[in-house]
């Protein structure tokens, strides 16, 4: 019998490492052509691993390749994607042993050598990949230009035309795909929805297409058209009130509708609705009387549809009522904007704010805006912006601001707290006109009740 190649003082050194003090020689003499045996069959697959990979030089994936097929456990450690240097050193004659040599450093130029950058702490960020279907143009996105690139690229069975003709498809013709975004269904209800809406002779259809609007829960694909119908309509049509009424109900039948998602398009529709509230020009120049009237509901159908918006939308727009505000208290406090527009700002404000706004924003200022509007009541100003009629608009600013002070008596029980028998003392009086001005003071004090007067001193501290 030929002697081992594998040396059979491992296998002894192995067994004692273990615990086994003594072996006999013909066990270690097998044991040896077994480690011999298995190793030459790791070696010949991992050859095979290395000729079908087009490689002449074996490599440690090789070798973990080849135990994985024997379901043997694999090395860990080994791989790596530079070569590895060996050095020799013996141990005693003809005891050679290899080891891994380790790259050497040159501490010097390690000292010397600039430090590397601190890495960042781990953190992540949210963004919307698509809002609707509609990809937003953010830099965690593609551009428009790859996406666009992508598109007419081929796709499918023999978009590759190598690969058909290897599998018999040599007459293969590849057709861009083409984007269809509305059904021809939905195009047509949107047309006939957009006509039925401003037909000024048949109240029967405008009704049932703002019931349909109400209702239908299969309007998700065209609320970016009907939001986009609405902007422009506003934009070219101010001077037609049926048509403003008429989209501002179109806006108001979105809002009832439940079953459709309307978020990303709040931003859309808040200047839409600011436009009929707060624009200094509506309908025909000069006004109709009639048409006088109208434009009134139309601002305060605007500031309800503006808190509707607001009472759905406030908790997924954080910042959606702060930006009303903001917007409704500069055009209130700015001499420049007509009274039309003043008396738009401040339903609004009232609307949108409820008592606070009042309280905290609306009143302080009032003592500066009583110059103002104090001359438009009393007629020494005939336009304003270029608008006619301007006394009737201050006196509907009175009234709003009436109106909202009324805000500040939000419950029974205020009223019942006060004396409202007794006349108002002449300090009470003085002190209602700091609060909110000589004009404003007395037209409380005119036309409001003793009891609402104490009220409001009440309410805000004084």
């Amino acid at each position: 019998m030929s002697k081992p190649v594998w040396n059979p003082d491992n296998i002894r050194d192995i067994a004692e490492s273990v615990g086994i003090a003594s072996l006999g020689d013909d066990v270690v003499n097998n044991l040896s052509r077994d480690v011999e045996f298995r190793l030459s069959q790791v070696l010949d697959v991992a050859l095979k691993f290395m000729r079908h990979s087009g490689r002449t030089v074996l490599a440690t994936s090789d070798i973990s390749h080849s135990l994985r097929v024997l379901s043997e456990e694999p090395l860990y450690g080994y791989e790596s994607t530079r070569s590895l240097r060996f050095g020799e050193a013996s141990i005693g004659p003809g005891q050679p042993l290899f080891y891994v040599e380790d790259e050497e450093m040159d501490f010097e130029r390690l000292i010397n050598q600039a430090l590397p950058k601190v890495p960042r702490d781990t953190m992540f960020t949210a963004h919307w990949l698509a809002i609707e279907g509609v990809q937003p143009s953010i830099p965690q996105n593609p551009t428009s230009a790859e996406s666009r690139s992508q598109e007419l690229l081929p796709k499918g069975l023999g978009a590759n035309p190598h690969l058909s003709a290897l599998s018999g498809n040599d007459n293969v013709s590849v057709k861009p795909l083409v984007k269809h975004v509305l059904s021809k269904e939905l195009q047509m209800y949107f047309e006939r929805v957009c006509a039925a809406i401003l037909d000024e002779n048949s109240d029967e259809y405008r009704d049932a297409a703002f019931s349909s609007l109400r209702n239908d829960p299969g309007l998700q694909q065209l609320i970016p058209y009907f939001v986009n119908y609405a902007s422009e309509k506003i934009t070219h049509s101010l001077s037609n009130v049926f048509v403003l009424h008429q989209v501002l109900r179109l806006i108001g039948a979105l809002l009832e509708n439940h079953n459709i998602f309307l978020d990303p398009y709040v931003v859309s529709l808040v200047p839409t609705i600011l436009t009929t509230l707060i624009s200094h020009r509506l309908g025909p120049n000069p006004p109709f009387p009639k048409t006088l009237d109208e434009l009134t509901a139309l601002r305060v159908l605007s500031a309800s549809l503006l808190s509707a918006l607001l009472k759905r939308y406030s908790k997924t727009s954080l910042t959606l009522e702060p930006r009303m505000i903001r917007t409704l208290l500069r055009v209130t406090l700015d001499p420049l904007q007509s009274y039309s527009s003043h008396f738009g700002a401040i339903i609004g404000l009232v609307t949108v704010g409820g008592s606070r706004v009042v309280r905290e924003l609306l009143i302080p200022n009032l003592e500066l805006y009583s110059e103002i509007i104090k001359e438009g009541v009393e007629g020494e100003v005939t336009t304003r912006s270029g608008l006619g009629n301007t006394k009737r608009d201050a006196q509907l600013v009175v009234e709003a601001v009436i109106n909202a002070f009324r805000k500040l008596i939000d419950d029974k029980a205020s009223l019942q707290k006060v004396d409202y028998e007794s006349p108002l003392e002449e300090e009470e009086v003085q002190k209602l006109r700091i609060a909110v001005g000589q004009f404003f003071a007395d037209r409380v004090i005119r036309d409001n009740t003793v009891a609402m007067t104490r009220v409001m001193l009440q309410k805000l501290a004084i």
